[in-house]
């Protein structure tokens, strides 16, 4: 009996041993199954789509990894090349661009992609299917509308700095949401959601080329100090659904990402009490606080804005920092400045484009589910044009500098 239970466990640990072993020699395999040579793709870091009559033309910008690579400036080329591509189907471009690209694109590494403002106006329903769709795309992009110009005309400016113009695409739209304000950042998850949210509506950060198109194309635009040619972020793009219906100015642009509490660095100024100058002040921290309410069966919204600045520029020759009442006049100053780019933005939204950008129809929801529900079908066209929007704004002065009164007003006694 006991040589029999031994027996078994002996048959036991063999089967056990040969299962480990089978596995042992699957696991790699698994792993290499789908596996792309690195020499064999080319990488995406820029993509663009216009509309050209009934086709969709695509332009994908391609890192050169031999430029990119070599200190001494390799062959003297550009960082990167473009292609591009003509179907009826974005699919179809991608694929078709197989007959001029000598790789296999490859779109896992993408960060900027740029939509032809024409084509925004169309919609961009069908573009963002394909990029939610198709499994190589990551959601981490940034997705920008294109003010005056195509998306391939955008994919061809070559910039200094950054030898690869996507990565200057990506970076300046960074910092300029980071210290500037106007610009905001929107990945293809974000913009989906927006799109299918009943109470928001989606916005994206314009672009447009200034100068001289032609020579920025070359790498003349390079050359020299100053570039011919330049990429700047300008304005917000206003949609309804997936198709651009207008345009926010910076101004109203600051004033949507103060309502949306995305604010994390800005400057602003306002004019000395007794004009002949300015006071700047530098915003170093922002928090919103956005609540819907219904007051007399009718929704309201309130927006409390909490600020903190440091003065950062003063030109004013009658002011005097030492005396607490200059400050508080500064911060009464800037509470209105912020409050009149909220108010600008709010109206330009109600009136002009009648959709719901800042959300104010999902802060009903989150507050009031039940009353949401009796009034999301007539929110844009009935209550969203005459909605109350009640702001206050509570700006705070933490530092005056390295000096308190500016040396110019001892140069002019």
């Amino acid at each position: 009996m006991i040589r029999s239970t031994e027996k078994g466990m002996g048959m036991m640990i063999r089967r056990a041993s040969a299962i480990v072993l089978i596995l042992a020699m699957i696991m790699p395999l698994a792993g290499c199954w789908s596996r792309k040579e690195l020499n064999q793709l080319a990488i995406a870091v820029g993509a663009g789509i216009d509309k050209k009559g009934d086709h969709y033309r695509l332009s994908i910008q391609v890192v050169d990894p031999g430029e990119v690579a070599s200190k001494n400036g390799g062959a003297n080329r550009a960082a990167a090349t473009l292609f591009t591509a003509e179907a009826e189907t974005v699919f179809e471009a991608a694929r078709k661009m197989s007959r001029v690209a000598p790789r296999k694109i490859y779109f896992s590494h993408l960060r900027m992609f740029v939509i032809d403002e024409i084509l925004a106006k169309e919609g961009i329903g069908p573009v963002l299917d394909f990029l939610s769709r198709d499994h190589e795309f990551r959601t981490d992009f940034y997705i920008v509308v294109t003010r005056d110009s195509t998306a391939e005309d955008v994919l061809k400016i070559m910039t200094p700095l950054e030898d690869i113009p996507a990565n200057k695409l990506y970076f300046s739209l960074e910092s300029s949401e980071k210290n500037w304000s106007p610009s905001l950042t929107v990945t293809l998850d974000e913009l989906i959601q927006d799109m299918t949210l009943k109470g928001k509506q989606p916005v994206l950060t314009g672009l447009k080329i200034t100068g001289d198109k032609k020579v920025g194309k070359t790498k003349r635009n390079i050359e020299n100090i100053e570039t011919y040619s330049k990429l700047q972020y300008s304005g917000l793009a206003v949609f309804k659904a997936d198709k651009l219906i207008g345009w926010l100015n910076d101004t109203q642009s600051k004033g949507y990402n103060y309502i949306r509490g995305l604010v994390q660095s800005s400057v602003g100024h306002v004019p000395c009490e007794n004009g002949g100058g300015n006071v700047v002040t530098e915003i170093i921290r922002t928090k919103t606080d956005m609540k819907g309410l219904i007051q007399k069966g009718q929704p309201l919204i309130k927006i409390s804005v909490y600020i903190e600045g440091n003065v950062a520029e003063v030109s004013c020759s009658d002011l005097d920092l030492n005396k607490e009442s200059s400050i508080f006049e500064i911060e009464k100053r800037d509470e209105e400045s912020i409050k009149g780019f909220m108010l600008s933005a709010i109206k330009k939204t109600q009136e002009d484009f009648k959709v719901d950008t800042f959300g104010f129809g999902e802060a009903i929801r989150r507050t009031h589910p039940a009353f949401w529900k009796t009034i999301k079908e007539d929110w844009e066209e009935r209550y969203f044009p005459e909605l109350p929007v009640h702001i206050t704004v509570d700006f705070k002065i933490r530092r005056l500098g390295t000096v308190n009164n500016s040396f110019l007003k001892d140069m002019e006694e």
